[in-house]
Formats: C-alpha cells, structure tokens, sequence
C-alpha cells in the first residue's frame, strides 16, 4: 500500500494541480485508515476540483473518524448539495439518510 501512495506522491509532485491524482491519493490514504492524511488530500482536493459528491461522502467519513462530527455533518450536507446538482439524486439520499440515523439532534 505504501509504495502505491509513493506513486500517487511523485505524480503530484509532476502535476500538483492533477485532481484526479489527489483523489486517487486520498483513496489509497483512507485504505490505510490515516484519516487525517484524507482530511487533508481531500481539502486539497475539493479546493481545485468540481467534485460531483463522493469526495464528500469520504471526508465525512473521515471526520467521523477522527471525532470531529461537526466537519461530517458539514461534509454530508454538502455532499448533498453537489450530488443533487451533478444529478446524483441517490447519493444525496444516502448522505440524507446517514445524517437523518446518524446525526439527528
């Protein structure tokens, strides 16, 4: 796992403005569950790229892992917003019913 991380790294430091690398890079971080490596990716990630609302669903999780479900629940919401406006209607459903079990107040 370490040395796919190694590949995804060199590859940003080609082209540091590559999404798709950064996402991948987040992936491979949220395999070896260092959450705060995915929290941090995919900020980098969100900052350049028109995701469509995995990216969000991923760093809610991530949040969620590191206690902090405040940034989840932000996460998810927006999660919702872009899926819907992507046309995803049944990834906005499933964050809604995430937050609806998971975080009902």
């Amino acid at each position: 796992m370490q040395n796919r991380i190694e590949v995804f790294k060199q590859m940003l430091e080609a082209d540091p403005d590559n999404t798709m690398v950064l996402f991948g890079l987040a992936n491979e971080y949220q395999k070896t569950e260092d959450w705060q490596k995915v929290i941090e990716t995919l900020e980098k990630y969100l900052a350049k790229a028109d995701d469509e609302g995995a990216a969000y669903g991923m760093l809610a999780k991530a949040y969620e892992k590191v206690g902090d479900r405040e940034k989840a629940r932000a996460a998810y919401e927006k999660g919702i917003e872009v899926s819907m406006r992507h046309g995803h209607p049944s990834m906005a459903q499933d964050y809604r019913i995430t937050l609806e079990m998971d975080y009902a107040d």
